[in-house]
Order: structure tokens, then sequence, then C-alpha cells
């Protein structure tokens, strides 16, 4: 594998050069303890530097890049909405706990946040007049078609570790997003 994210990459360079990757590459960032992505003055930090500054182990930098070289490496289909196997297993958990076997998950989205729109999912017994249904891992997603455009790509994961577990959205159409991470803007 040949690495695009280096020690010596800026976050500022990374975000530039792999924009249908940013969030999902500042989500990982967030999940490893890295915070720099929501802080404009470390943008031109190098990950190395950031890394150090937060004293997080060689071992650690290399396991990061490692990581987010593999999330440049992911094949996106931006004519779909999918879920990984990780989230498709939980969600499939949480169903059988709430007594929903068989039922679908609701990808929407609503005005709120700092930076105009937050996610949201919930559960679904059966696709609605006017929505998009995908198939993924043996769910159905389903999505209004009236703001498929904006969501078409995107792929629900779910993280579980010290900075909070949850499904977590990547979506290549977003163009900003809040320090947090819970908003973000087209």
């Amino acid at each position: 594998m040949k690495k695009e994210i280096v020690r010596q990459t800026t976050i500022a360079e990374m975000f530039q050069r792999f924009p249908g990757k940013s969030q999902k590459l500042a989500q990982e960032m967030t999940n490893a303890g890295l915070h720099c992505t929501g802080c404009s003055a470390s943008t031109w930090e190098t990950i190395e530097n950031g890394m150090y500054g937060h004293g997080f182990s060689d071992e650690a930098i290399e396991d990061l890049l490692d990581r987010l070289n593999r999330i440049l490496e992911e094949k996106e289909d931006p004519d779909t909405i999918t879920i990984t196997k990780r989230a498709a297993q939980k969600f499939l958990e949480i169903l059988q706990e709430e007594n929903k076997s068989g039922w679908g998950l609701r990808l929407g989205e609503k005005a709120a946040g700092c930076s105009g729109f937050e996610y949201f999912l919930d559960y679904s017994e059966k696709a609605k007049h006017g929505d998009r249904v995908f198939e993924s891992e043996g769910i159905q997603i389903h999505v209004q078609q009236t703001i498929l455009e904006r969501l078409l790509g995107s792929i629900i994961d779910y993280v579980d570790g010290l900075h909070g577990a949850g499904f977590k959205i990547s979506n290549p159409n977003v163009k900003s997003s809040c320090g947090c991470g819970s908003s973000h803007g087209y």
C-alpha cells in the first residue's frame, strides 16, 4: 500500500488533497484522540507534530497513518447509500433488542447545529411514499427522495471507542462541518 498521508502531511494539506474523504478522515483522527481537525491553529501542523504534541508514541502515529490511508483506499459508490458490516451487525442487534426484527433503517437530516444540518437515523418498518430504498449488508435503508441528492454516496458506520460510541455517517457531499462534528453544510 502506497501511503498518500505521511508523518509530514499537514492537516490542511490532507483535507485539501482528499475533500471527498475529509469528513471520514477527520472522524478517524478524532477517534484516535487527535482533535486538531476542529482547531484552526493546528491546520498547518504536521500529523507527526500534532501527535507528538499530544503525547502519542511513534507506534500510535504509524497506526493512525495506516488507518487514514486505508480510508483513502475505500471505494465509494456515489450512486448509493451503504452501511458497513460493523454498523449492520450493531443495527441488527438493536432491532432484536427492540423486537423490531426485519425493520429497515431510515436515514435523514434536519436543519440544526452551527453548520446547517444534522443527520438522524431511525427505525423504519416499511418505506414511505416518496422514499428511495437501498439494500446494503442485508438491511434496507429508506431515504426521502427530496434529500437524496445530498446523501448519495454516504456510508453509515458504527464506531466504539474511548471518545464515544455510535453510528457515524461519512458523506462525500459535505463541504463543511463544525468542530465538534455534529453538524455539516453543503
